[in-house]
């Protein structure tokens, strides 16, 4: 949570931690994945509608955001549902994460816990740096430069879409070393918020 506050400060969101709960479950802790098998979707729908529940009976009023922490398959290190979809499946809203990217974990370059930033990042409407490559609208923010593909690593000075600026590859939204991440935009946090008004009912 100190993380997760830290990386949104600058946004003007705040998170809060109201309960932990563990539930053990040897199926859903290897087996939840997103549009992967019919098996891990029954999953993942499974799981996310227990944790919603539990919500609920906590009085935790809607949107509720409760990441599980899992294992989830080689190479996913999280995802996480947008709110336009909120409304139409709201059993199915939250974020998962891999529970080795959690600080101090074993993810390691993907262990300071910027998976859980990156993940709720979509969560509240942001799409990756790299969405829609070098063609417009890409990502729908204006201040965040274009980016033909993923960078991996921290390859400062990469410059993919010639014209517009280096990669924004300090970005939470791009797929970089969790050591290279280092915020959002401004133009980030303006979406964030309007996406939490349209379509969670937030007032921010």
């Amino acid at each position: 949570m100190d993380i997760l506050n830290k990386d949104y400060a600058d946004t003007g969101l705040q998170w809060n931690l109201v309960n932990t709960t563990r539930i053990l479950s040897k199926e859903w802790f290897d087996g939840v994945a997103p549009e992967r098998c019919d098996t891990s979707i029954l999953a993942q729908t499974q799981l996310i509608s227990v944790v919603r529940k539990i919500l609920l009976s906590s009085r935790f009023s809607d949107p509720a955001m409760n990441p599980p922490s899992i294992s989830i398959p080689s190479g996913l290190l999280g995802y996480a549902t947008f709110p336009i979809d909120f409304k139409t499946n709201p059993l199915d809203d939250g974020v998962v994460v891999r529970y080795s990217t959690l600080p101090n974990g074993t993810a390691a370059p993907f262990n300071l816990g910027r998976t859980l930033t990156h993940e709720v990042g979509h969560w509240v409407g942001l799409y990756h740096t790299f969405q829609g490559g070098c063609e417009s609208p890409g990502d729908s923010v204006d201040d965040t430069p274009p980016e033909a593909s993923p960078a991996s690593g921290c390859p400062v000075g990469r410059n993919t879409c010639p014209g517009h600026g280096v990669d924004p590859i300090h970005n939470f939204m791009d797929y970089t070393d969790d050591s290279c991440m280092n915020g959002f935009t401004k133009g980030q946090a303006t979406r964030m918020k309007a996406q939490l008004r349209t379509y969670r009912a937030v007032k921010v």
